[in-house]
Order: C-alpha cells, then structure tokens, then sequence
C-alpha cells in the first residue's frame, strides 16, 4: 500500500475516533442529566448531590440564588429539600409525588471533549394523596384541598469530567411556570413560589449570593440558548428574549435573562 493511501486511512481513522468521541460524549452527558431526574424523582438527594463536581466553581442557580461549590449543592437537596420533602430521608415516602420529564435535550461538546453545555425541557407533575394531606407541609393548597400542581421549567447547565467522569459542572434551572391542578395556570398567582431574598449563613437553607434574574409565570421572558442558529450561526438578539406586555415597545419589558456567572 503507498504511503499517501496509509497517511490517508490514517487521517480518516483520527477524524472518525474524534466523531466517536463526540457522540460517546453526548451521550454519556444525556444519560447523567436523565439518572439525575430519575434520582430527583425519588427524593434520592445523596445520590444527586454526588452527581455535581468536586471543582471548587461548581454551582446551582434556583429561585433567584446560587449555591456554590458541593458544600452549597448539599445544603439545597440535603437541608432544605430532604428536610422539607421527605423529614430527612433519602428515598421516596408514601403519598407524595414529584415526578420529572425530562425533555427536548439539545448537548453540545467542546473540542477538548472535557467540557460540554446542555439545553433541556423539564415538566413536573406534583403533589400528595389525600392519605397524607393532613401530615405534610405542602398537604393542602388555598382551598383546603389535596395540592396538586405543575411545574415548567428549562435547564441551560454546563458539565464538566473529572478523572474521565462526566459530573454537572453549573447547573442553572429556570422555573417559568407553575399552575395549580384544578385551576390550571391561567389563575396562577404571581411569585407562586418564593424567591431566595437572603443568603448563608442568615438563612441556615439559603444560596451564598442572591442573582437579580428572576422568572416565573406569568414572565414569558425567553432563557437564552448556549447555541448559535443552526443555519445562520447567530445568536438571539437580547431585545428577542425580552417579554414586553401586548403592544408595548420591548423597552418597557424586564432586561433579558443571562447565563453569565456574573
């Protein structure tokens, strides 16, 4: 065989391994987002909190703040969401649900295949069952009825390896709707759930800073897109992801969302 035909096959061969990496990649990255679901699912809060990074820039955005590092991720699932959902077990209890889809994932690897950005669509459907509704802290809703309620939100997290493992490197969840089972959400009520107002250690359960970016229902404002326009390999203009009221100039509107660390 002549030299240019192997320097050839050999070039072909690398190019290949790099798009097999590619999509082993993506696809390890799909499956860590989606055990993390499954996880949450369950209240299984030990098990989701050792799916984020040791990197000392880890962090979760939720409801107006960020926990920062591992220590800030355990105490939003651990102390506040174990303690608050299930008394402090890691594990599922009888009656209450809190179930999450997982949807729409858009993930895109970079070229040192060490780090990557994922897009997803989460719808959760949540509540008790009336068996429990007199013993748990989200028993009952405005009515004195069994809550139930639904919750819309978007992903736009960044994954990181560490020692060849893939681990949720900035996770940021945009919570945009919410809407009450029997009244659906055209009645919602504005601030549905509490924004984060102070920080660790004033608030034992709180984030280590406050974000001014804050989203819910009826706010329609668009998260932005870690991607570039499949065909014109534009970005959004931050006017386009505002949300002005019907017929008002989009200056009226709150600034867009960002997916700055600052």
């Amino acid at each position: 065989m002549a030299e240019s035909q192997v320097e050839k096959l050999q070039q072909q061969l690398e190019h290949l391994t790099k798009r097999l990496d590619k999509v082993e990649n993506e696809a390890e990255v799909r499956k860590l987002h989606h055990k993390y679901g499954y996880y949450l699912d369950k209240c299984l809060y030990k098990q989701v909190v050792d799916l984020f990074a040791d990197h000392p820039d880890t962090y979760v955005e939720f409801l107006g703040g960020r926990y920062r590092g591992k220590g800030g991720v355990r105490r939003l699932y651990i102390d506040r969401f174990q303690n608050n959902f299930v008394k402090g077990r890691n594990g599922p209890i009888h009656g209450f649900l809190l179930d999450h889809a997982m949807l729409q994932d858009i993930i895109d690897v970079d070229a040192s295949g060490e780090r990557a950005f994922g897009r997803w669509r989460a719808l959760m459907s949540a509540g008790v069952h009336r068996s429990i509704a007199d013993k748990h802290p989200r028993g009952h809703d405005a009515q004195g009825r069994p809550r139930q309620w639904w919750e819309g939100g978007v992903y736009e997290n960044e994954y990181i390896k560490e020692d060849g493992v893939w681990k949720i490197f900035k996770y940021r969840y945009f919570a945009f709707w919410h809407g009450e089972h029997a009244d659906g959400w055209a009645l919602t009520r504005e601030n549905y759930v509490p924004f984060a107002n102070t920080t660790y250690p004033d608030d034992q359960f709180g984030p280590d800073e406050l974000v001014k970016q804050r989203l819910l229902w009826p706010d329609t404002r668009c998260v932005p897109f870690h991607y570039p326009h499949p065909v014109t390999r534009l970005h959004v203009d931050e006017d386009d992801l505002r949300a002005p009221e019907f017929g008002e100039d989009v200056n009226t509107a709150e600034p867009a969302l960002s997916l700055s660390d600052h």
